[in-house]
Formats: structure tokens, sequence, C-alpha cells
């Protein structure tokens, strides 16, 4: 599962980093950075354009919410899509299809389990220390009686590597910057990226234990990932 995640970069350097042609019109405090972004929270999201084909940067809210929701809710948590059911699950087998995008990050945060009462938190990042991109799929409902449109997201996970399954026994797909266009192409069913939904490699990440306080979404600071 991945339930928490941050990035440092701001509006420009993700537009340059995922090579995004232009930006949806948001306000920009909704790109500003974030040291402990939650569920439900609206973030950066870079998806093709609809008309133009091209890479756009957008802000959509994190837990995907199905097309054919009946009151724009979601049936169960959808803020994690796993890797293994996701061409069959109802909730996301469309947008897989349809509507894969990436969900920019710097780092995200997992909890070890150990004791019963005991969890401790970790940060999670590349070993580079650059910006990187989550696989993620997006949806659009619109409301019925209001023509009102809401754009949401879901993350994919899959199996852990070396490094992850000492901390929990999901992690994030995590995309290499070369595949990012093959991610989001347009594909034939039997032409879907499917062989993406991977583990990324153990020895181009590092883990780090921190505080607590990241456990609390109203902290949103560098502190959270200092180690501790």
């Amino acid at each position: 599962m991945c339930g928490r995640y941050g990035r440092r970069a701001d509006k420009q350097r993700i537009a340059e980093w995922m090579q995004t042609h232009n930006t949806s019109v948001f306000d920009d405090s909704y790109f500003e950075p974030s040291y402990n972004v939650a569920p439900q929270s609206f973030q950066p999201v870079v998806r093709l354009d609809p008309e133009t084909g091209e890479r756009e940067l957008t802000v959509m809210r994190w837990g995907l919410v199905p097309f054919w929701s009946k009151d724009g809710k979601a049936a169960f948590n959808t803020i994690n899509a796993k890797a293994e059911t996701v061409a069959t699950s109802p909730a996301y087998r469309e947008a897989w299809k349809r509507r894969r995008c990436l969900v920019p990050a710097d780092f995200f945060f997992e909890w070890k389990k150990l004791d019963e009462k005991t969890k401790q938190p970790y940060a999670i990042s590349l070993r580079s220390g650059s910006l990187f991109a989550f696989a993620g799929l997006w949806d659009r409902w619109k409301d019925k009686a209001t023509g009102d449109e809401l754009k949401t997201y879901t993350i994919l996970t899959t199996d852990p590597n070396e490094l992850m399954e000492t901390i929990h026994n999901r992690m994030p797909v995590i995309l290499a910057r070369s595949d990012y266009e093959r991610w989001m192409a347009p594909a034939e069913p039997s032409h879907l990226p499917v062989d993406l939904l991977r583990p990324f490699p153990a020895e181009e990440m590092k883990a780090w234990k921190v505080s607590r306080a990241v456990g609390n979404i109203r902290n949103n600071n560098p502190a959270l990932i200092a180690p501790g």
C-alpha cells in the first residue's frame, strides 16, 4: 500500500522533468511542495490531454471515483489499485485501458510493524534523490444534476522489491523515466503496458526511519523526512 507520499519539486520542476507541454488552469498553491500528501487531497498529475494527445500537468484528487459511480463516492478505498487485479476490477479496468497517468513524487512513506501496537514509519526515495513518477490511473466523474466534474486518481501497487519487503508486503509501482511515454500512450488491449507493473530495482532506492509525526496529516514540513 502507498498511503502517504511527498514532493519537494514545484510546478516548474515537475513540468521540466515530466516534459509537459501545457498546464491546466489551477491556483499555483496546488503545485507547491508538500511533505505529507494524504488521500483525498488535490495533487499534481500528468496525463495525456484528451484533445491534443500532449502531456498535460493538471490537478486531481487522490482516491479514484469511477465514472459510473452514482454519487461521486468510491464504494471502497481506492487510493491504491493492485497491479494483479487492475485489468478485471470494475473500479479500474476502464481507466487501465484508456486513462493511465504519472503521479510526481520525491519520496513516499511506509510503516513497518514492530509489534501489535507499534509501527515505525520509513521514508523511501531513489538513491539519486531525483523526482520520479508513480504509475497512476485517473477517471472523470460527472454530476448529472449540476454538470460538475470531478477528476480523481489512484496509485498502482505491486510486490515489494528486496528493500521494501523488509518494511511492507506491497510497494507502489515506480516507472523508469524512459517508460513514461509508453505508460500513457494509447494502446490496443493486447499491447497494454502490463510489463511495467513490476517492482522498481532495489539497488536504486533507499529507505530510512523518520519521525512518527508523519502520521498526523496536519504536519507538513521538511522535518518529516529527517532521519530519526
